[in-house]
């Protein structure tokens, strides 16, 4: 962190033939990553690439996972219970500690993608759901 302060940016949310954003140019700007990991956007190339990316440029990462909503990018809400936000946390954050773990860093944070986010402010077991997972691997 540049005098304590922390810039974050979603990354990572190309997938197969689509490219999205120049991840890359944006990097000598944030000091965090939340790299998308496969839900609502990338795939397995796309995060390993973008983990690489990050550690070439000193940045840490972090989940960023999303409800199973590609079209609608993850934007639009889903009826979950705890367990199932918790489960599509700890996968999605487990693939991406994967890519880091191969890549000799670590996970920094997780940080919930769009309609996720929106639900866990609102609702406490899917926030607690969230938490559960950030306990356990961060």
């Amino acid at each position: 962190m540049i005098n304590g302060i922390s810039i974050n940016c979603d990354m990572g949310e190309a997938f197969g033939i689509y490219q999205f954003g120049d991840d890359e140019a944006c990097m000598p700007f944030v000091t965090h990553a939340n790299v998308a990991c496969g839900f609502h956007a990338s795939d397995p190339k796309v995060m390993w690439r973008t983990v690489k990316a990050a550690k070439r440029n000193g940045i840490k990462v972090g989940s960023h996972p999303g409800l199973p909503d590609r079209e609608g990018f993850g934007r639009r809400e889903m009826k979950l219970t705890r367990d199932e936000v918790t489960a599509l946390v700890l996968y999605q954050t487990g693939a991406l500690k994967a890519f880091l773990e191969y890549e000799g860093m670590v996970l920094s944070h997780i940080k919930p993608h769009g309609a996720l986010f929106g639900m866990a402010q609102r609702d406490e077991s899917i926030a607690d759901g969230i938490a559960e997972i950030g306990r356990a691997h961060v």
